[in-house]
């Protein structure tokens, strides 16, 4: 689990595929630099890397490596990372971490597309169309998590909602360039899912 309260910005160095045998799957394997110290990173704990959860899979003295697979790479924005992108990075909690954000799982539901930016002096206003089956889950004043960043939703019009980012959320995520046409990996708030499904046993 984690709390959408990135703690790093990493950097993919590599990325290279595979044909694992034993899944018969084409997995992707990232290296990413990292400000983390990794000799705390420990090999098959979980990072969760611009919002979808990862498994470290090697490590050195400035980065690790996780492998995504083939569900990962159709759902997510992970097929499509190059060396040089700069990725948000979270830890996986620890019993008595603060939460400060709202409970994340780093399954991902789908991708958002960026609609619109506006800048202001202290805040960023960003519009986004979420898939339309996912738009019944994200509600104003709810939680999503948008490329791992907890955050929370202002406005809510059909599948379109917006949220808004404080200077210092600009400044420690990968979000200070984002653009209209831009896509982000999007996992809705877990409540609203479970309200969801209860709700059609009625």
């Amino acid at each position: 689990m984690f709390t959408g309260i990135v703690t790093d910005v990493g950097v993919i160095r590599s990325e290279t595929g595979r044909y694992d045998p034993q899944s018969k799957a084409n997995l992707k394997r990232l290296r990413i630099a990292t400000r983390y110290d990794t000799k705390s990173i420990d090999l098959g704990a979980s990072i969760m890397v611009n919002g979808v959860c990862l498994t470290a899979v090697a490590r050195d003295e400035d980065w690790f490596e996780v492998e995504a697979g083939p569900e990962t790479l159709q759902i997510t924005t992970a097929g499509g990372w190059k060396a040089n992108k700069k990725v948000n990075l979270e830890r996986s909690l620890k019993v008595g971490d603060e939460l400060g954000g709202h409970l994340v799982s780093g399954h991902v539901d789908g991708i958002a597309e960026v609609v619109s930016r506006e800048d202001f002096d202290q805040s960023s206003r960003i519009a986004l169309r979420a898939p339309d089956e996912l738009a019944r889950y994200i509600a104003k004043k709810g939680s999503v998590a948008l490329d791992g960043i907890s955050l929370t939703v202002n406005e809510v019009k059909g599948s379109e909602f917006s949220v808004h980012l404080i200077p210092h959320t600009l400044q420690v995520t990968n979000w200070n360039g984002l653009k209209a046409g831009d896509h982000v990996n999007l996992e809705v708030d877990q409540l609203a899912r479970y309200v969801a499904r209860l709700a059609e046993y009625k």
